[in-house]
């Protein structure tokens, strides 16, 4: 069996939060992974992020649309919109765009910006 590429690890990484399955997000990251959600918080390891993929604050999977992806060396970025429903405030929309710096074919890093949208 053959490594997946970095651009096959994050469309499953996606692949997993479109449908909460925390196996499928889990196996793309590193143990130490760290996951910066800039403006708002720092997970560090596979259990604080496992704790994340389904946060109390929301309901449901997102939708997720990537309209881009770019790959540099170690690291591939993605551009998209969203929808969630917030358990406060309901249904909303964003924009994101997440880097993903990758160690030993594994995701070790993901950095995160959210923009909502109106």
């Amino acid at each position: 069996m053959t490594r997946a590429s970095q651009r096959e690890l994050v469309a499953e990484y996606f692949a997993g939060f479109r449908t909460s399955d925390h196996p499928r997000i889990l196996a793309t990251l590193t143990d130490d992974v760290e996951w910066v959600i800039h403006g708002h918080r720092i997970t560090r390891g596979k259990a604080e992020f496992d704790g994340e993929i389904e946060n109390p604050g929301f309901t449901g999977s997102p939708q997720l649309d990537v309209q881009r992806v770019y790959e540099d060396g170690p690291v591939v970025v993605t551009t998209g919109e969203g929808d969630g429903v917030s358990v406060d405030h309901g249904p909303f929309r964003f924009a994101f765009n997440d880097l993903f710096t990758f160690r030993g074919g594994l995701i070790a890093r993901v950095d995160s910006y959210v923009v909502p949208l109106p």
